[in-house]
């Protein structure tokens, strides 16, 4: 029985795909696939947290639900209306939970992925496309793509004007933020340990989605000599590292390094300069890995490099949050957020 019903399925998807095709636009995603676009795009399924985060900001209402639905913290920072949404499961990464029935009864127009583009993913991509009959589009998730991404997307869903606003922010706030770091000589870029988990002994290696923005900042990345992705390090490996600067975005690590003595000999607990990356209501660092990045650029810029980064953090996280979030908070949360105690 399970057979044919799968057949069912598999020869009803293939129906939809073929009526699909024959009204809809073509648009080629970051793999180089063509994606046929329905007529109208008003149902979307994000595939991940990054993909979820990326068209939040650009057209909510497209937004079936979130992989995970945000916590009451992270609701405070969103839009009207935006923490109403179900939590729909996801197709990618750790613990995905959505199948293919699930995805049917969801009935979206296109799904939507971003993120690391290899042949894993693309063999995803054309196995859920061929079996549900809807389309599924992969977008490059690297940080420096985000305007391109954002202009594709844009493509996709048919709002080519509203992700042209968001494109030309991310271009504008990158090319800035480079034109002054590419000044900085290398002997004044410091090294930087990234600390994830509650002992702060997971670290992003060179190349990693994690320390994306930090690699970007051409700040040294002390656990930089290999390439990979997380990895689990020993503090006597931290220790011999000796880095400037920790950046950390857990915050009982960030208050439990500054007093525990096996961290007391290492340079930047010494100097005090332990760092909480602000989290809401997304990462500013990474987690997830998406345009959630723009504004903990700044962010960060300004703790690496404080004297070449002399801005007031306060509008610019207001002016982000208005244009990505579709919420204006106060500035008491702002200072909350900046201070890691929202």
């Amino acid at each position: 029985m399970l057979i044919h019903r799968r057949a069912l399925l598999t020869g009803l998807s293939a129906t939809l795909l073929t009526v699909r095709l024959a009204r809809a636009a073509g648009v080629t995603d970051d793999a180089g696939r063509p994606v046929a676009i329905p007529e109208k795009v008003e149902r979307v399924f994000a595939a991940g947290p990054p993909a979820a985060i990326l068209l939040y900001t650009l057209a909510p209402e497209l937004l079936l639900g979130w992989t995970q639905k945000p916590e009451a913290e992270q609701c405070r920072f969103l839009g009207a209306g935006a923490c109403d949404k179900p939590d729909v499961g996801r197709l990618t990464g750790r613990g995905n939970t959505t199948d293919l029935e699930t995805l049917l009864k969801l009935k979206p127009d296109l799904i939507l992925d971003v993120g690391t583009i290899n042949d894993t993913y693309v063999s995803l991509a054309n196995r859920i496309q061929e079996q549900a009959g809807i389309p599924y589009a992969l977008l490059d998730g690297r940080f420096a793509a985000c305007a391109q991404t954002y202009r594709k997307l844009g493509a996709l869903t048919r709002r080519e004007a509203q992700a042209e606003d968001l494109a030309h922010y991310a271009e504008h706030t990158i090319a800035t933020i480079k034109a002054r770091i590419d000044k900085i000589p290398d002997a004044q870029r410091p090294r930087v340990y990234y600390g994830r988990g509650a002992n702060g002994l997971e670290t992003g290696q060179a190349g990693s989605i994690n320390v994306e923005t930090i690699e970007f900042l051409g700040a040294r990345n002390v656990a930089g000599e290999r390439r990979g992705g997380m990895a689990t390090v020993s503090l006597e490996q931290v220790l011999a590292w000796n880095p400037d600067i920790i950046v950390t975005i857990e915050p009982a690590f960030a208050a439990n390094v500054k007093t525990d003595a096996a961290w007391a000999p290492v340079k930047a607990v010494q100097a005090g300069h332990v760092y909480l990356s602000p989290r809401l209501p997304f990462g500013w660092v990474d987690f997830p890995p998406s345009v959630n990045r723009l504004v903990g650029l700044w962010w960060l810029a300004k703790v690496l490099y404080p004297d070449q980064f002399p801005e007031d953090l306060r509008p610019i996280t207001r002016d982000f949050f208005q244009r990505f979030y579709h919420v204006a908070p106060s500035d008491g949360q702002i200072d909350a957020i900046l201070g890691g105690r929202a």
